[in-house]
């Protein structure tokens, strides 16, 4: 038996020998990034049809000079205040918050007022990651109460602290990232949802509110839902031990009900005979001060949003009055086999200019890309279409009009994901793309800080902005009859 294993073993050593020598001689026509992302879809993620149709349109989109690089970016004068010349490297776009930053202003100086801001995202927002310290920096700053517009259903319900989120196995939910064509359209969240018919088991949402600075009571909880033909729906409202029955309304594009005129600590809602009626939410807020919705979606380019219906965006405007609509995507935009992402370019262009069309006077702010890790040469290094995608974003935002974050250069560009993964607390999980809530912490005061940052500077600009003499029509003009204000004041 010994002597039959000789032959076995020098075989086996052989065959050793072969493949390192093969392995090394094919490494040198492999390419670096041996572990590309693949574009498949896992169960958790979504990629939307729309970004897809994108990528195979590529081809078609010919490669065109790029000036707006080398050219200075120059603002006009709004509301008399106008900041200075940028260059396509420093561009931050300061200039398009001018309207958020006077509704700041007014917060501020008087106590009057309230902003409410859009935070349109993808799985780096799941479960209000980022979005929960950004609304709390803001609400800390200018005040506010309460965790804004929350779905009926979630996937990151389970995820989420800022407010705990249960509901029933019974709803049917249809998404704009992979419904083109919805039963009704979708709600300002991107989603639409409905009841199943059932006979057996009810039909309910639960919130609870979280224990968050700002958000620790279900503030003036208010229900969202459209249109349709019934009239027998009404939702059982129950606190505590009390169960107050309410008739739903849906004769209108957007209906509203408030569910308790009081704050409450938590809140269910069973939805009786309400079979064909659209729902589309919940709204927490205290009225006054700054808040801030999340509306992410896992796998979400952005595209999507170029679906929405402008008449019933408009009605959302009319109950909520958006002053910032905040676009962070880029995670799912990356890797897809080019650095040339002008498809993405025109696809957000459209989407912007259709945002202004849907909520007249929004200002807008995009956040590009973070940076992301992939293995080159058996070593973790920023992904070679990061750079590519993150300079796209910042010229659509030129191009449209829009304020601009390099998250990028914000977390340290080049190896930074590297270093918020293997630093001692980490700030950024294991695969090198989402961070945990200790960086999502930090990437919320990144983009809080640069938008405060710019609310200085234009506070310094009004400050300095030159008087203008205004005469009262109604009276002869005299020198005495003069009304001194200043320019920016001409438009409030």
């Amino acid at each position: 038996m010994s002597h039959n294993k000789k032959p076995y073993f020098f075989q086996s050593f052989a065959i050793v020998v072969l493949s390192i020598a093969a392995f090394i001689g094919f490494k040198q026509v492999l390419p670096k990034k041996i572990f590309t992302e693949s574009t498949t879809v896992n169960k958790n993620v979504v990629v939307d049809s729309l970004l897809l149709e994108a990528i195979e349109a590529t081809d078609t989109i010919a490669v065109e000079t790029d000036t707006i690089t080398e050219e200075d970016i120059v603002f006009e004068e709004k509301h008399g205040v106008q900041f200075p010349t940028e260059t396509f490297e420093q561009y931050k776009g300061y200039q398009h918050l001018v309207p958020l930053f006077q509704k700041l202003f007014e917060l501020e100086t008087t106590g009057e007022g309230k902003v409410r801001i859009a935070y349109f995202g993808d799985s780096m927002t799941d479960g209000d990651m980022i979005v929960q310290d950004f609304r709390s920096n803001l609400q800390e700053k200018f005040g506010g109460e309460g965790v804004g517009f929350v779905n009926i259903t979630s996937e990151s319900a389970a995820s989420r602290s800022s407010v705990v989120h249960q509901f029933s196995g019974n709803w049917k939910t249809q998404s704009y990232l992979n419904v083109k064509n919805p039963i009704r359209p979708f709600g300002v969240n991107g989603h639409v949802f409905f009841v199943k018919h059932d006979t057996v088991n009810p039909v309910w949402i639960k919130y609870k509110a979280g224990g968050l600075k700002h958000m620790s009571k279900l503030n003036s909880p208010t229900l969202f839902y459209g249109q349709s033909g019934n009239e027998e729906a009404s939702v059982a409202v129950i606190n505590g031990k009390d169960t107050i029955v309410k008739k739903l309304n849906p004769t209108k594009r957007l209906n509203t009900l408030l569910l308790s005129s009081g704050d409450l600590k938590t809140l269910k809602a069973d939805f009786i005979k309400a079979d064909s009626i659209p729902f589309y939410g919940v709204n927490f807020d205290n009225g006054r001060g700054v808040h801030v919705d999340n509306f992410s979606n896992r796998g979400n380019s952005g595209l999507p949003i170029s679906m929405f219906n402008t008449n019933l965006m408009r009605a959302f405007n009319d109950k909520l009055g958006y002053d910032l609509i905040v676009l962070h995507y880029g995670t799912n935009v990356l890797n897809y086999g080019s650095y040339n992402y002008k498809w993405y370019e025109r696809g957000m262009t459209r989407v912007i200019n259709h945002l202004k069309e849907c909520f007249p006077g929004v200002a807008i702010l995009v956040i590009s890309t973070a940076d992301k890790s992939t293995k080159y040469d058996l070593e973790m290094k920023t992904d070679s279409a990061v750079v590519p995608l993150a300079q796209a974003q910042k010229r659509f935002s030129i191009q449209s009009e829009a304020a601009y974050v390099n998250l990028y250069t914000l977390m340290g560009g080049d190896g930074s994901m590297v270093k918020w993964v293997e630093e001692v607390p980490a700030m950024a999980n294991k695969d090198y793309t989402h961070f945990n809530y200790k960086g999502a912490k930090k990437v919320a005061d990144l983009i809080y800080t640069q938008v405060i940052n710019g609310y200085e500077q234009y506070k310094k600009l009004r400050a300095k902005s030159k008087p203008v003499e205004i005469n009262d029509p109604e009276e002869p003009e005299t020198e005495n009859d003069s009304v001194i204000l200043y320019k920016d004041s001409l438009h409030d």
